[in-house]
């Protein structure tokens, strides 16, 4: 059974998912890690969903503050023996739904060209891509999407 839980970036089981998805992203990013990690710094996420499946955490998602009406989706993973099972769109349905009942409007994040996976997810859960926005500007692998709340 999957439990869905509401914490912050200091739960230990996010912390752990977050380093396999360090270790993920260095590999697919290459080079240009360095340049997006020090973007992901997860310590300042107030707002982190973990997914636990017999109570091992399976996959995570979190959220930070955009600007005064929008939340940035940040530090979405999956395990990989759980992907394609529907838990990163569980994890992003929980996060959308917190950040509605904290009066937020809307949802933004980026993703890399890379993750063809993550595209198809954040299409399908009514995502529009937009411009690259902030340090994502001019960034040939980033991709930015948006969603109204």
């Amino acid at each position: 059974m999957i439990n869905l839980i509401r914490t912050d970036a200091t739960h230990p089981a996010f912390i752990q998912l977050v380093k396999q998805l360090d270790a993920y992203l260095a590999e697919i990013d290459g080079e240009e890690h360095a340049f997006y990690a020090q973007f992901n710094n997860a310590v300042k996420f107030n707002h982190v969903v973990i997914a636990t499946e017999n109570n091992i955490a399976v996959a995570c998602g979190g959220m930070k503050n955009f600007d005064e009406s929008s939340m940035e989706i940040k530090r979405m993973f999956t395990a990989p023996e759980k992907r394609g099972t529907g838990l990163a769109g569980k994890i992003l349905q929980e996060l959308e739904t917190w950040a509605k009942e904290i009066q937020m409007k809307r949802c933004v994040l980026e993703t890399g060209k890379r993750q063809p996976d993550a595209i198809h997810l954040y299409l399908k859960s009514g995502y529009s891509q937009v411009p690259n926005f902030g340090q994502y500007a001019g960034i040939e692998n980033s991709v930015c999407f948006e969603k109204i709340l």
